[in-house]
């Protein structure tokens, strides 16, 4: 098994996948927390198909550096996600739904006339192969000043997660922060997006939270569970990935799967045994 695993991260691409990904597992885990207890967890999602529209596009007209391009579109559309989310006549998951749906159909026809399908799909469904030299750089660059940001403005963001609305009569510019979480949000989704895809990025966001969530209840004890669980998942999910040539994303999300139903589990004899204590002391 040890000998495997020194075949398999002798090859570059392999460490590039491994750097890239651990820093993108653990940009959303940390943002998933605050997003899945805030219910806007399908931001994420909105995100990662206004994302590709983005990518698609910015390569169909020959841009040299389509994630660049990418990210201002899509920090842009997920501050007007927020905005929709939380004030427009139209409710939050309808509008989410019109603009990534919009957002998808625009990258894949911009992708079929311009004829970059090969391309693009590693952008839609993810490839580790996909990631190059600067792609890494770029990635790790991004993360540890999402990471930096977070942890600056970790107790603001504990604030409004939990109660918004005692955040804003202590003085705390709620819609500020709620701004921030959206533009991490938009970076992590951006870097991660030639990974995972565009259509499994948002797992990196919702499944470690709710796994987390599922065995621990203090916030920061969730925050950091959340990190482990999808820096783990993330590791077993590309070594099966390459052991199994399966593809990467779609692994990732499966050991993802498999995580959050030992989780249930454990969850469920750990409430029924702190169920039965509480009898037996009274």
């Amino acid at each position: 098994m040890l000998n495997e695993l020194i075949e398999m991260f002798s090859n570059d691409f392999m460490v590039r996948a491994l750097i890239g990904g651990t820093l993108v597992s653990l940009c959303a885990s940390l943002l998933g927390v605050s997003l899945v207890l805030k219910r806007y967890s399908m931001i994420g999602d909105g995100l990662s198909h206004v994302g590709f529209g983005a990518l698609a596009v910015a390569s169909a007209v020959g841009s040299a550096a389509p994630l660049q391009i990418a990210i201002p579109i899509v920090v842009i559309s997920a501050f007007f996600l927020l905005r929709l989310s939380e004030n427009s006549k139209v409710k939050g998951d309808a509008a989410i739904a019109l603009i990534s749906t919009g957002a998808l159909a625009i990258g894949i026809t911009a992708a079929s006339v311009s004829g970059l399908n090969t391309d693009i799909n590693s952008y839609l469904f993810g490839s580790i192969i996909a990631m190059d030299k600067n792609d890494v750089i770029f990635c790790s660059v991004l993360s540890v000043i999402i990471i930096i940001l977070y942890v600056f403005f970790y107790n603001k963001i504990f604030a409004v997660t939990f109660d918004e609305s005692f955040a804003k009569a202590t003085g705390t510019k709620a819609g500020i922060y709620n701004m921030i979480i959206a533009f991490l949000t938009a970076l992590t989704i951006v870097v991660g997006m030639k990974m995972m895809g565009s259509m499994l990025i948002s797992s990196l966001i919702i499944f470690p939270a709710v796994i987390s969530m599922r065995v621990c209840s203090r916030f920061k004890t969730v925050i950091i569970t959340s990190a482990l669980v999808s820096v783990l998942c993330f590791i077993v999910g590309l070594v099966s990935s390459y052991s199994y040539s399966l593809p990467t994303g779609a692994s990732i999300v499966i050991v993802n799967m498999i995580a959050l139903i030992l989780a249930v589990i454990i969850g469920h004899f750990t409430m029924k045994k702190n169920k039965h204590d509480r009898r037996k002391n009274n």
